[in-house]
């Protein structure tokens, strides 16, 4: 047996957003911990970077809305903690043709969760944002003071840091090549590419685009999720005009449901070909009819790549692996482009899912790996 200090209450795998607030959440409940990284810490080779994302409660599914208003509490007590702020709180708007199915499940979704919403016409969001936005005739507003901004990078810093002050031990460049039940004591063997075994009581995976294979070679059968590698676009605000949309001012975090630039290529996430990126066309007439012109629709001024790891219905998968492993390792993983924002929730399910076995206050049926085996395409959605 090695010494002790290879051996864990918890042992994540992958320090993205998802595992940094899994590993935060673990220590932080008096767990011994060890967070693994096949990269760098911060690198930018995952989903987990960047300038910017945003946060919203406006989801057509309404088991979304309930996560999403927890999270927020806890990017605050988070911040609380840190000492800095990586969440900016702004009012929240969607935009799209009012007979469109998606804005009316969002509309709905906000009715059933009892969120509070304004529906505007074409000539209101003009009015409400004294022309900064302009939407198209036959589409609609939907307002929510439930937006914001969150700091992608320094977020991640911010859990890491939190669960290095909790007691929790950090590694990274530790590939990942191995998780296997210990069958003599119980618990999860987990092996890295340089020869290192640590022993856990529990394990949690949190990997990313490389989900899909870890968990084929974990577990033996495949997941549904699809690595693609899209591009975030930063454009330049017109010289003059910066003030009217910074962020702590009264301008909003949007989504518009016209525009149909969501995605990306698939790829091999170790193979990646890093470019050219989506389409532009579309979005720079977008930004140019949308923001009168204010905005320097020319072209992006910067573009980050990124990960999406897309399942067929773009719902999470967080459940346990099963089989063998029984409740002892738990999956986080499939966030399909929308899961960032939720990242402190999801860090506090799946610690309790492997510290208890079950998790507290949440219905997670709509994000267990069976429902791919009753429908290839998973959770049945009426306005798709």
């Amino acid at each position: 047996m090695e010494s002790c200090v290879h051996e864990f209450d918890v042992i994540v795998v992958g320090a993205g957003i998802m595992g940094s607030s899994t590993a935060y959440q673990t220590a932080k409940r008096g767990h011994k911990t060890l967070l693994l990284e096949q990269f760098d810490f911060l690198h930018h080779r995952g989903s987990s970077h960047g300038e910017s994302r945003t946060i919203r409660a406006t989801y057509p599914e309404d088991y979304y809305g309930p996560l999403v208003l927890e999270s927020y509490k806890l990017w605050l007590q988070a911040e609380s903690e840190i000492g800095y702020n990586v969440y900016f709180k702004a009012h929240q708007l969607d935009m799209g043709q009012e007979t469109d199915r998606v804005v009316q499940a969002v509309v709905g979704s906000c009715r059933k969760n009892e969120l509070g919403h304004r529906v505007l016409t074409r000539e209101q969001v003009e009015q409400e944002y004294s022309g900064r936005i302009k939407i198209p005739e036959g589409w609609v507003g939907l307002v929510t003071e439930h937006g914001g901004v969150i700091k992608p990078t320094k977020a991640v810093s911010m859990f890491q840091t939190l669960a290095l002050q909790n007691g929790a031990v950090l590694r990274d460049n530790m590939e990942v090549t191995e998780i296997k039940r210990d069958e003599v004591r119980g618990g999860i063997w987990v092996g890295v590419a340089n020869g290192e075994r640590f022993w856990g009581k529990k394990c949690v995976v949190t990997v990313g685009a490389w989900t899909k294979r870890l968990v084929k070679t974990v577990g033996g059968f495949e997941l549904p999720i699809q690595p693609l590698e899209t591009s975030v676009c930063y454009w330049r605000i017109k010289e003059g005009h910066e003030a009217r949309f910074a962020i702590g001012g009264d301008f909003p975090t949007f989504a518009s449901y016209g525009v149909a630039v969501h995605g990306g290529y698939p790829c091999d996430p170790d193979k990646r070909p890093w470019g050219p990126g989506n389409p532009l066309a579309p979005l720079k007439e977008w930004i140019e009819q949308t923001f009168s012109g204010v905005v320097d629709s020319g072209g992006p001024v910067a573009t980050q790549l990124c990960m999406y790891s897309m399942t067929p219905d773009e719902d999470y998968v967080i459940d346990f692996i099963g089989g063998e492993f029984g409740k002892d390792v738990v999956i986080g993983g499939g966030f399909s482009g929308h899961g960032f924002k939720l990242s402190p929730v999801v860090g506090r399910i799946l610690a309790d899912l492997a510290l208890s076995g079950q998790a507290k206050g949440v219905e997670l049926k709509h994000f267990r790996i069976a429902r791919f085996q009753e429908n290839p395409q998973g959770n049945l959605k009426d306005f798709l």
